[in-house]
């Protein structure tokens, strides 16, 4: 095939539908309208000979010329993006970019505070949005653009550049007089200390539900909540015990009225990593977030 007169905005609505699975949602994206991106689609057609796409309910399936086109187009459109982005170095100092980062409750509380001081001193005109997401839709999201990073622990986000920022296990945190306490051997709770505890769950981490699932203990749950932020007031004013990442647990003991006792739990051990899409990874600003991101996190180490 000539590819002389081949317009690369009919590759770029190729890209986007084959991710999307549907024409609607690609013009969405593209800011165009439907009948637009379908004579997009039509006109490559003509050009490959390939129908490309087939109609189902819902949207639309690749046929096989598409699949085998697609990872060629979207490294083509990767490598151009690159190469434009590359005219314009990021300056830190004079930027005014806003960044958008996917980040759990916990995940605000503990590594946004560090993060915004270092943005203070070395970005003070750039600005963060948290986006928490469901975890299947991180990595389109990063591949779209629509998130620069996202970081925490992710067992369900596939398809991503990653590093690790830091190794965690979880414990129990209670509060300081809790009548547990007293009768801990070895400073750990055993199965029969676990068993005793009344628990509070928090949703929005599914690990920590995952745990007490696997010990047997969803009965001793004594209050599902939606949301991380009051769980702690709460601990510390109740007998209520709770699971959460021993790194964050920590920084409430070292406030005081808190203590965090190790026990054996069920695959407990897991890995905080930092993600982005391959598409911008060697785009100016992203290099520069994701090298902040790995300079707070050195700095807490």
């Amino acid at each position: 095939m000539d590819i002389s007169g081949l317009d690369l905005n009919l590759l770029r609505v190729f890209d986007v539908v084959f991710r999307h699975g549907s024409v609607s949602r690609a013009a969405q994206e593209l800011g165009m309208s439907q009948p637009a991106a379908s004579q997009a689609v039509t006109r490559l057609r003509q050009l490959l000979g390939d129908p490309l796409f087939e109609r189902m309910h819902g949207g639309v399936r690749p046929t096989p010329r598409a699949e085998r086109l697609a990872l060629a187009v979207r490294a083509a459109l990767a490598t151009l993006e690159v190469a434009l982005a590359e005219a314009h170095a990021f300056e830190p100092q004079q930027a005014q970019k806003r960044f958008r980062i996917h980040l759990s409750d916990i995940g605000e509380a503990r590594f946004l505070p560090p993060l915004m001081w270092a943005l203070r001193e070395q970005a003070p005109h750039v600005q963060l949005e948290t986006l928490p997401m469901a975890m299947i839709e991180i990595a389109d999201a990063l591949d779209r653009g629509s998130l620069d990073i996202a970081i925490g622990f992710l067992p369900g986000v596939t398809g991503t550049q990653q590093t690790v920022l830091l190794s965690d296990h979880y414990a129990v945190l209670l509060r300081k007089e809790h009548p547990v306490l007293q009768v801990l051997q070895d400073g750990r709770l055993s199965p029969e200390n676990l068993r005793s505890l009344e628990f509070v769950a928090v949703r929005s981490h599914s690990e920590t539900l995952r745990i007490l699932q696997a010990l047997d203990l969803q009965q001793q749950i004594r209050l599902s909540a939606a949301h991380f932020m009051a769980v702690p007031s709460i601990v510390r004013q109740t007998d209520l015990a709770v699971i959460m990442p021993a790194e964050i647990a920590d920084t409430f003991e070292r406030q005081g009225g808190y203590a965090v006792v190790q026990a054996d739990l069920p695959a407990s051990a897991f890995d905080v990593s930092l993600h982005w899409s391959w598409r911008f990874a060697q785009e100016p600003a992203n290099q520069w977030l994701r090298s902040l991101v790995l300079e707070v996190f050195r700095q807490r180490a």
